[in-house]
């Protein structure tokens, strides 16, 4: 399955509890369909210490969230939008801004 997200994007949340969040994209999970972003969907996790010198206790850490409940924050324009691809003159593929035009840094 593949995605329209990839590491390192700046994202929106669209629908759910963490509805408006933003963040940038931690990992991509493709055979799941889903992504972790930065200071979204966090969850405690009760955690014990692997070994004498580590600590444990309860945690915060982000989990997964389907990707298709994350849009893609424009870096130009600022807002949410889809994703297109345009074919460059060295025959290179890019992802490009439907709104604005402006291409990713991939």
């Amino acid at each position: 399955m593949a995605l329209h997200i990839k590491e390192g994007d700046q994202v929106i949340v669209m629908s759910g509890t963490n509805k408006g969040k933003t963040g940038k994209v931690l990992s991509v999970e493709p055979k799941a369909g889903k992504v972790v972003v930065e200071n979204v969907n966090m969850v405690t996790k009760h955690q014990k210490p692997k070994s004498q010198t580590d600590l444990g206790g309860i945690i915060k850490k982000e989990a997964p969230i389907y990707a298709c409940k994350v849009m893609h924050v424009c870096p130009k324009c600022g807002k949410p939008t889809r994703i297109g691809f345009k074919m460059l003159e060295n025959g290179s593929k890019v992802r490009v801004c439907k709104q604005c035009g402006e291409t990713f840094n991939d």
